[in-house]
């Protein structure tokens, strides 16, 4: 049975990714990992799709690692990338959205400089 990472969140609440084989942590918490995030957290910026599309792919290669060792049945794999393709979907959704909204502002701003210039003839 996978066992859930015994780390705490920065929020103060309990980390929900399931640790890795060799610990009792995460890959985002194993301290055998800070020098890998500390390179992507530098080259990927600081906003929070970044930083959770970083988590989700170690948890892919994480998951992908156990069941290749044999330490995860591939049926909770597929379950549980399922539910990491869910979460993508959400991500993607969220950007979309974000997007659109940032180009509503844009054209709302252009129609305002634009309302305040005399008619061409």
């Amino acid at each position: 049975m996978t066992s859930t990472c015994a780390a705490t969140k920065r929020d103060g609440s309990p980390c929900t990714l399931p640790s890795s084989s060799h610990s009792d942590l995460c890959w985002a918490h194993d301290p055998k990992n800070a020098e890998r995030r500390r390179r992507g957290q530098s080259r990927g910026g600081k906003n929070k799709p970044s930083r959770e599309l970083s988590a989700i792919k170690s948890l892919l290669e994480d998951l992908a690692e156990r069941v290749l060792a044999g330490d995860l049945e591939t049926g909770r794999a597929a379950v549980a990338n399922q539910l990491v393709n869910t979460r993508l979907r959400a991500i993607e959704t969220e950007r979309k959205i974000k997007e659109t909204e940032e180009l509503e502002e844009r054209m709302e701003a252009l129609e305002r400089v634009l309302k305040g210039r005399p008619k061409a003839l």
